[in-house]
């Protein structure tokens, strides 16, 4: 990683590679997200300017708290495993007011996230107390909690302030 930057990304061709790459997704499916979610940045780690990796940050609420949801995590495979997507969750916790929130896609992303200070929240023993609000339209909504492949998801929080709080 000699010559890498993290910034936010605008660059839609380079979103849907990586996207397409990683999740498999069609073209016209990421389009639909990226021009109809609203309230959503793209954070992504560049090398001499090519993104390699992304994650995105969407707005949600936790009774008074204000974060992020992190989203499609992503990585283009011959720049896995020189971190990363772990330096893109350290600088998404400075974009938050109060906490940073996902779903792991897989069991092996749980420990991963765990290592980055994310505790199981919300979603767990088979209690599903969702009260992340989104200000999207029900379609983004669906659309953002896809593709866990856990039998029963897990909410996963990293937070500035106690969490949960009472609401």
């Amino acid at each position: 990683m000699t010559n890498y930057r993290i910034d936010f990304c605008r660059e839609e061709k380079q979103i849907i590679n990586i996207w397409h790459s990683v999740f498999g997704d069609r073209e016209d499916e990421i389009i639909f997200f990226l021009q109809n979610c609203n309230n959503k940045k793209c954070l992504g780690a560049f090398e001499d300017d090519k993104l390699v990796s992304m994650l995105f940050l969407v707005d949600c609420k936790y009774g008074s708290l204000n974060g992020k949801y992190v989203y499609a995590v992503a990585t283009l495979k011959e720049y896995r495993c020189r971190g990363f997507a772990g330096k893109l969750v350290e600088k998404a916790k400075q974009y938050t007011d109060d906490f940073l929130w996902l779903i792991p896609a897989n069991e092996a992303l749980v420990d991963f996230y765990k290592r980055f200070g994310f505790d199981i929240k919300l979603y767990f023993e088979n209690k599903y107390e969702n009260k992340i609000l989104f200000n999207e339209e029900d379609d983004i909504i669906e659309y953002l909690y896809e593709g866990c492949e856990l039998k029963n998801p897990l909410g996963m929080v990293w937070s500035k302030a106690d969490f949960p709080v009472e609401i």
